[in-house]
């Protein structure tokens, strides 16, 4: 029986000699190479946390201690030793683990933050609140001590100890910045390790770096000094004096050696490091000083991304990038599996030919940008460290000249983009819908309030999937369309999408987003020549009675079962497609029309269906509170117009993980969930509410 079938819970770690942790640390590796090779899901950054999840649990008392993991696709290694080991195998799966740390799935699990560069402010927090806490509990017990003394925070402090672990591409967020500044001013007792698998380890100076990591501990020292200089010469042993002598080049010398810390030393925080992060005992010695310290202490271990599966490990960074995250049966017996069958044989179309997959709108998307570069010497894209995810890495690809990315800063995205526009640059800002939140001061002021020809591109809008609530792209219709100055638009295809940036990038009137899902497209034919679309006009796609016709028409509308108008914004518009086609068993005349814009809302569309049906259905896959469908019904209520609208899109709660048909047959999000509704909706209320001359929103 292996190490790792005895450990269910952390406390089992407790009693293991390093030699077992080691020994643990790879039973971990096979687990996980094992498990999501099979299944899929985030792969090799979890490959390289293993000996520290275990050294780190070996030392704490979790949930007592806090553990967090930023983003927390590196945590399935925590996650396996928290007692969820055999419930891996359902991990970003409906009704299966979390993608990522959740505080409903695990006490172990601290936060639940999805989007990266946030757990050292997590830890600020929760240890100054322990901090607090603890004196409220002691004024409420009664205490000796002098309150706002040393001896009083450490009396009073509650006992936890407090570790972040954040990558190296997470600190490129401005808010892990912030948060490191906060501490070193406060002096929080918090120990950050820094995950650095984006470098090789540099050989160990042996004994004196052992000595520099002791003397950066060293309260007596690191109080006293004020900068790197003056702590060289107040080390003991006449070493110090020494180093007055040698002058200003040996000194430099000395300080580079330190350079990987000097930034963080100058903002009071202790430095160790470079640390093998496949160590378990040298992780063990250097987590258990810098806890100790009681002091912010930042502990930058080296780890290889992919760790023990040799096409990551031996790779480089190409092959970290292709087994970032691992595809559902992409490994077989620790090996990567044999290629997928072609398309050709998954399916045939009618005639027997070939069926053709369609394109991934990320996709068609990246080569319509590349094709507008081609055309527009003005534009670029702007990516936020998501270059494959969003599809700039195809321009980064033809014109790497005309693309830059910002790393993990949302928010500088933003303000590149807008000084860029204010040069007359074209920029295309491509950025998820869920990541984008991060960013909104910067569009709400600097974007939107100067009125810049910034391109706001949202990819994965929508029900997103197997990531979860964290990565839904849901709220950016109500939290874009509040904004004074933004043009919004959603397409329905992929066809309309390569429109869509056309009509984007001729725009010179201020801002303008457009929202695309993730996946497959519906299949339709590309555009040769993008054309650019009149902005704030919509169009009809089915009209079961044309112009001429409705005076006389009759069959379905003379039964009185009512005249529908189902109205889509992006990938809503196929929905309404669908439900139509289901309505056709219940007799109604049912119109659709595709919205195409958000804001401005095509008024005389909208005022003509509600003047010709009885009832009007709004379809979008985003929230319903300050929606599309809300704009639908603001307009229309402005022009004194009350027709009866149903409202159809996401609830009001956050929609779990899962794959995205099971989210939409939950939420209620399909042609078939939505035919129902609104079938209820006309045989039970249409024909009286018709003949009372009644209208109500949300039937």
């Amino acid at each position: 029986m292996s190490l790792l079938e005895h450990i269910d819970g952390p406390e089992d770690l407790k009693n293991l000699s390093e030699q077992e942790l080691q020994v643990l640390a790879q039973e971990v590796r096979e687990h996980i190479i094992d498990t999501v090779g099979e299944i899929g899901g985030h792969f090799g950054a979890n490959l390289g946390t293993c000996e520290l999840a275990v050294a780190l649990h070996s030392l704490l008392e979790s949930p007592r201690d806090k553990i967090l993991w930023d983003v927390g696709h590196q945590a399935y290694p925590h996650k396996i030793l928290t007692g969820r080991r055999d419930a891996l195998s359902t991990i970003r799966q409906y009704g299966g683990l979390a993608p990522f740390c959740s505080i409903a799935e695990s006490p172990h699990d601290i936060m639940g933050a999805g989007h990266a560069s946030t757990s050292i402010g997590y830890g600020v927090g929760i240890k100054e609140g322990m901090r607090h806490m603890g004196r409220v509990d002691a004024s409420a017990q009664g205490s000796e001590t002098v309150p706002g003394t040393l001896q009083a925070e450490n009396e009073h402090a509650r006992d936890g100890k407090v570790v972040a672990v954040i990558g190296d591409g997470a600190m490129t967020g401005g808010v892990a910045f912030e948060a490191i500044s906060q501490a070193g001013g406060l002096g929080t007792p918090l120990v950050v390790v820094l995950n650095d698998n984006g470098m090789s380890i540099a050989p160990n100076v042996g004994s004196l770096s052992r000595y520099f990591n002791r003397v950066r501990l060293n309260p007596k020292l690191w109080h006293a000094r004020a900068g790197v200089e003056g702590g060289l010469t107040r080390l003991p042993g006449g070493i110090g004096s020494a180093f007055e002598r040698l002058g200003p080049q040996l000194k430099e010398s000395i300080k580079a050696f330190w350079a990987p810390g000097l930034w963080w030393e100058e903002l009071d925080w202790a430095y160790m490091g470079v640390i093998d992060g496949h160590d378990v005992r040298a992780l063990r010695e250097a987590l258990r000083e810098a806890l100790a310290a009681e002091r912010p202490v930042v502990v930058h271990i080296a780890t290889v991304k992919g760790k023990g599966f040799a096409p990551a490990e031996d790779g480089g960074l190409e092959g970290m990038e292709k087994w970032h995250a691992a595809k559902p049966n992409s490994i077989v017996d620790g090996i990567p599996a044999g290629p997928a069958p072609s398309p050709a044989s998954n399916g045939r179309a009618a005639n027997g030919s070939a069926k053709a997959k369609a394109p991934q709108y990320t996709q068609v998307f990246g080569e319509a940008l590349v094709k507008e570069c081609e055309r527009d010497e003005r534009v670029v894209g702007i990516t936020a460290a998501m270059n494959s995810g969003t599809g700039l890495s195809i321009l980064q690809k033809a014109m790497p000249e005309r693309y830059f990315d910002v790393g993990i800063a949302e928010q500088q995205a933003i303000l590149f983009a807008a000084g860029l526009a204010l040069e007359g640059v074209k920029p295309v800002a491509a950025i998820y819908s869920t990541f984008l939140q991060r960013a909104y001061d910067q569009i709400v002021h600097d974007v939107c309030l100067q009125k810049l020809n910034v391109v706001f591109a949202l990819d994965r809008a929508g029900l997103v999937g197997d990531d979860g609530p964290t990565h839904h792209g849901v709220f950016d219709i109500p939290y874009l369309r509040c904004l004074p100055n933004i043009v919004l638009m959603a397409p329905r295809d992929e066809a309309m999408l390569v429109h869509m940036l056309r009509t984007a990038l001729t725009y010179d009137d201020g801002p303008i987003a457009l929202r695309y899902p993730r996946g497959e497209g519906t299949g339709v034919a590309l555009p040769g020549e993008p054309r650019a679309i009149a902005i704030g006009t919509g169009e009809i796609l089915i009209d079961p009675h044309p112009p001429g016709a409705r005076e006389t028409a009759g069959g379905v509308a003379a039964k009185g079962r009512g005249r529908v108008a189902l109205i889509g914004y992006g990938s809503g518009v196929g929905k309404a497609l669908e439900a139509a086609e289901e309505l056709k068993d219940h007799e109604i005349a049912v119109t659709v029309a595709d919205a195409r814009f958000a804001k401005p809302i095509d008024a005389g569309l909208m005022a003509q269906l509600a003047a010709e049906h009885d009832l009007l259905v709004t379809v979008e896959e985003g929230v319903l509170q300050g929606g599309f469908g809300s704009a639908v019904w603001e307009t229309l209520n402005e022009t004194g117009a009350t027709p009866r609208i149903l409202r159809v899109g996401l609830p009001d709660r956050y929609v779990t993980h899962g794959k995205p048909a099971l989210l939409h047959e939950e939420v209620g999000f399909t042609g078939k969930r939505i035919a129902e509704r609104v079938a209820a909706a006309i045989l039970d209320r249409g024909h009286t509410a018709r003949q009372a001359g009644s209208a109500t929103i949300g039937a």
